[in-house]
């Protein structure tokens, strides 16, 4: 049977990225200028899958809002999980709406497209009670190893791997038979949840119920803190993985890109910048690919943005200003002659002149966690406003709706509505 249902767990709050993640989830946040969740269900549709069923929580209203009830012609219905009890939890939300085998997904994660497919096409046909999708990474130690037997069958799923020679991942892409569901609500709770990967490895230790992995070379990214975001979209913009209104060619395609080299001059090969068509690009701008300028987007004369830049949907970035390895999300404004470098703002922040943000490496303090030589710059939430010729060091955290004062030098982080002078 062909699988034409996916579920996709999409209520993870996302606390290690906060603030980024105080007014909205995890699977929101942007990755070469789209939330994460919409690349998701890019892989999804392009797979065949005619049914999204949506399982939010942490903010979930703000999913529902952005998408509504379809996505590029396919139904996406939601489900809430009133309680945080787990992923396996929150895929027993979606039970009673489907009958049939299916996919499951994780929302906050950006896979290499064509693994979903493998996994579809692995699933279909076999006795598999579930088939996983398993990449190779280095990463394997900080997310969870899949040890695989030699017919491609799970032997073992370790959730938290000690350091070791582990280096197959699961990729938090599943197909399941309808009787999983059964399987899942009989299952135990652990330390009060339902975590889906401990229900499938239990499952794989059991008599007559097979597991398969489906080993895929590709990428794969869990945007777990800050500069995660950072990686995550120069990986979408190195492998093309780029969409933006009007067909998204590079600046050389647009009739205000001036005759620069730095934007193109026109260059049909020049894929390594995407200019939507509404956003406006000044003719003394310069683009340097890779980069994203959104729908909406504004680019004043003489800045410089890029590489590894992404100018979110309504962004400003006014004149002489330059950034690197930043990204901006929807409805920033960014003043004349600032400067940002290895930054990532959320929704409506505001950048005044002449602010200076470096970038990393930077110790990181994220709760009472301290990440060091970690690289990030400044990490600015929605509606904070930071005044001009602020200067803040590598690493710091600006709360949402926080104020930094005109010619302040921050050295730490800035609470929530907090006021710095």
């Amino acid at each position: 049977m062909t699988l034409t249902t996916a579920v996709v767990l999409a209520g993870g709050e996302g606390r290690r990225l906060q603030p980024l993640t105080a007014n909205r989830p995890k699977p929101l946040l942007p990755a070469g200028g789209r939330p994460i969740l919409e690349h998701v269900f890019d892989g999804l549709v392009a797979d065949g899958i005619d049914e999204i069923h949506v399982v939010i929580g942490y903010r979930g209203d703000r999913v529902r809002d952005r998408f509504g009830p379809t996505y590029r012609g396919v139904d996406l219905v939601y489900h809430r999980q009133a309680k945080r009890l787990g992923s396996g939890h929150a895929l027993l939300q979606a039970r009673a709406a489907i009958d049939e085998p299916f996919l499951v997904v994780n929302g906050d994660q950006l896979v290499e497209p064509g693994l979903v497919a493998d996994v579809t096409d692995s699933h279909e046909g076999t006795d598999a009670l579930a088939t996983l999708g398993v990449v190779r990474t280095a990463a394997a130690t900080r997310y969870g190893a899949v040890e695989l037997g030699a017919d491609g069958e799970v032997v073992d799923l370790i959730e938290r791997p000690d350091e070791g020679d582990h280096e197959l991942l699961n990729a938090g892409v599943y197909a399941f038979d309808r009787g999983f569901f059964d399987v899942l609500a009989e299952s135990p709770r652990v330390d009060g949840s339902i975590p889906l990967p401990t229900v499938v490895a239990r499952v794989a230790d059991a008599d007559g119920m097979a597991v398969r992995g489906v080993r895929t070379e590709g990428f794969w990214t869990d945007a777990t803190y800050p500069w995660d975001l950072l990686e995550a979209s120069q990986h979408l913009m190195a492998r093309g993985w780029i969409r933006v209104a009007g067909g998204g060619g590079d600046a050389g395609d647009r009739d205000d890109a001036g005759d620069r080299d730095d934007v193109g001059d026109r260059d049909e090969t020049a894929t390594d910048r995407w200019v939507a068509d509404s956003a406006r690009v000044h003719p003394s701008a310069t683009l340097r690919g890779p980069v994203v300028v959104d729908d909406d987007a504004v680019i004043g004369p003489g800045a410089v943005v890029g590489p590894n830049a992404v100018v979110g949907r309504n962004a400003t970035v006014e004149s002489n200003a330059v950034l690197r390895g930043t990204v901006l999300d929807e409805d920033t404004r960014v003043g004349a002659n600032a400067t940002l470098v290895d930054c990532v703002t959320g929704q409506q922040a505001r950048i005044g002149a002449g602010v200076t943000a470096a970038g990393g490496p930077a110790d990181v303090r994220i709760r009472t966690d301290v990440h060091p030589d970690r690289r990030l710059g400044a990490v600015i939430a929605d509606r904070a406003t930071v005044g001009g010729g602020a200067t803040l060091a590598g690493g710091v955290l600006v709360g949402p709706s926080a104020t930094v004062g005109d010619g302040t030098r921050v050295r730490s982080n800035v609470a929530a509505d907090e006021v710095v002078r």
